[in-house]
């Protein structure tokens, strides 16, 4: 299927490694330029490498966007390179529960995954308004809807997003821009998988991969398709919703999340 995505140009918050690296990279295969952005020029230059094996054009731009003036910077940037698709995909998570969690803690989560996804709509909204076309893609969670019990400060921030990408899908009608929500399940990045294996290491037990996945799969994320999700799996679902092809699509949340979301 042609995505229609040939020409265009986006940028993708938080691409320099795991599910942004994936988004970049398929958004490229679909003939899609990509401005790359991370906080480690090593890892953001690799992952542009890797895009622009693809035969698009590949730039990088460095930034933390809780920093002041960084969004602005990265703006600057994205204008320049024309990109009028937006994937909001940086966040930072942690582990707390409701016992450990202190008020800073709901502040950073907050400020990573919410307020980051904002000052960067705000920069890129208007240009797309301009142009009459634009995409702005979120990437948010399958805790939006399930909260997790050791994660609730990040639990809450995304379900956040899902809320103001359904604000700003209604905002901006009659644009020609839309706006999205892509909220994954458990995605097996090499750190996660990483982690899994080095438990079983530390148990004495087997660290193979395919025996560890259906184990990890039933205690962490029963889901009916039976496997964790790919980093593919994530960056599929974004590269739809950023094409021309997607146009009728508008204010969702696209769980990828195997069916592990038990609500509709």
């Amino acid at each position: 299927m042609d995505l229609e995505l040939t020409g265009c140009a986006a940028l993708v918050t938080g691409s320099s490694g795991g599910i942004g690296t994936a988004i970049a990279v398929r958004l490229a295969a679909e003939g899609c330029d990509v401005l790359v952005h991370g906080r480690d020029a090593a890892a953001a230059a690799k992952a542009a490498e890797e895009v622009a094996r693809r035969g698009v054009r590949a730039e990088v731009v460095l930034g933390d966007l809780a920093e002041e003036g960084a969004a602005e910077r990265i703006g600057v940037a994205a204008r320049a390179f024309g990109a009028r698709i937006l994937v909001n995909n940086a966040g930072p998570f942690s582990e707390h529960d409701w016992d450990s969690a202190e008020p800073a803690d709901w502040a950073a989560a907050f400020d990573g995954n919410v307020l980051s996804a904002v000052r960067m709509t705000r920069e890129m909204v208007p240009s797309m308004r301009e142009c009459g076309w634009g995409r702005v893609i979120n990437v948010g969670s399958r805790a939006v809807t399930t909260p997790l019990p050791n994660m609730v400060e990040y639990s809450a921030a995304k379900a956040a997003v899902v809320n103001m990408t359904t604000s700003l899908a209604h905002h901006l009608a009659g644009t020609g821009v839309t706006a999205n929500c892509v909220s994954p399940g458990v995605i097996m990045t090499p750190s996660l998988r990483s982690m899994f294996q080095e438990r079983a290491r530390t148990r004495g037990e087997d660290d193979g991969w395919g025996r560890l996945e259906p184990e990890v799969t039933e205690r962490y994320a029963p889901n009916p398709v039976g496997r964790l999700g790919r980093p593919d799996d994530v960056a599929a679902a974004v590269a739809y919703l950023a094409g021309p092809v997607a146009d009728y699509v508008n204010g969702i949340n696209l769980r990828v999340d195997g069916g592990i979301t038990h609500t509709p």
